[in-house]
């Protein structure tokens, strides 16, 4: 059964009636409102909040990574455990193929219903999962396969466990891992990315999020209870923390907006299925274009791009962050 959010009940309500005239066998009506559903679905989600946005980022029915390998990918393959210590089943592992391209798929996995959700450790992985990631990429570039990463957790898992095995070293060697893979590399956020935990598979020569999908380095829930101590504050600090698609680009913090359906990924799952394959080959396609060592220069610019500043008085030209930073020597004992 469909759920809808609060700004959704108009497009409940003119779905119902469709329904119900498709039972009657009244093609005029179901035209008639087909197109009432089409005007009211431009008018709510045209003019849609960040809040909202986030709400839509985390629909219960939104696919998850699992739902758009099992609708682009054929003759798939899963590969499993990160042989240290066991398999996290938040971080899957597929190779198969996504058109007429073999291709390495991994992706981070919320799950559905109580016992899925527990399995899946509601899509927060822990050490062990980013080790599984970073062998099946190492394998991808062995064999020269290029990598889709589709990042969709909450955060990294902080629990005791994960600390003693080592999660900031996990998240942080996949970060220069994954920055050296000698291979075509893209990364699509397809709901929400938190923090580390969607970093550890966000380093890409193409970094793209669906249209209604969320990056933010703290969830506004967190953000809140730090800033404000205060849970009803949600909704500002979504709004001040930038981190819907359209806010991402426009900080050049990300490279490219896939347009899944207007009406949303979630009532509409093959269409925005398709609009991901359809990205990712074409984004593909561009990458083989270059030469190797074209496309490592290209992303390592697009690495170290972020983290630019001024200070008062200076020439409008910014100064790069990397360009700025001293070597402090030590005086010598004389």
């Amino acid at each position: 059964m469909a759920t809808y959010l609060d700004f959704e009940h108009k497009i409940k309500f003119i779905q119902e009636d469709i329904i119900s005239a498709q039972v009657r066998h009244d093609p005029g009506a179901v035209e008639e409102l087909t197109k009432k559903l089409d005007k009211e679905v431009a008018k709510i989600y045209k003019n849609l909040s960040d809040f909202q946005k986030l709400q839509l980022a985390r629909h219960l029915d939104r696919p998850y990574a699992l739902d758009y390998i099992n609708l682009i990918m054929r003759d798939k393959y899963e590969i499993h455990g990160d042989r240290h210590f066991r398999d996290d089943a938040a971080i899957l592992c597929y190779m198969g193929y996504i058109g007429d391209e073999k291709v390495m798929v991994i992706g981070e996995q919320k799950g559905r219903g109580t016992a899925n959700k527990l399995k899946r450790n509601f899509g927060m992985p822990h050490p062990e999962g980013y080790r599984k990631a970073l062998r099946a990429a190492k394998l991808a570039e062995k064999f020269g396969i290029p990598i889709l990463m589709l990042v969709d957790t909450p955060g990294a898992y902080p629990g005791i466990g994960a600390e003693e095995r080592n999660q900031s070293e996990a998240i942080a060697r996949n970060l220069l891992e994954f920055a050296e893979l000698d291979t075509p590399t893209v990364s699509v956020v397809i709901g929400e990315g938190g923090s580390g935990g969607a970093l550890a598979i966000g380093v890409a020569d193409k970094f793209a999020m669906m249209r209604y999908s969320i990056f933010s380095v703290i969830s506004p829930e967190g953000c809140a209870a730090i800033l404000w101590n205060d849970p009803k504050k949600v909704e500002t600090a979504t709004n001040a923390l930038k981190i819907t698609s359209a806010d991402l680009k426009e900080l050049n913090l990300i490279d490219d907006i896939i347009n899944e359906p207007l009406i949303g990924a979630h009532r509409e799952k093959e269409k925005a299925a398709e609009a991901l394959k359809e990205y990712f080959l074409d984004t593909l396609k561009e990458l083989k274009t270059m030469t190797t060592q074209e496309r490592m220069d290209a992303r390592y610019a697009k690495l170290i791009a972020p983290g630019e500043f001024k200070e008062a008085g200076d020439e409008p030209e910014s100064t790069s962050l990397l360009d700025s930073i001293k070597i402090l020597k030590p005086k010598s004992d004389s």
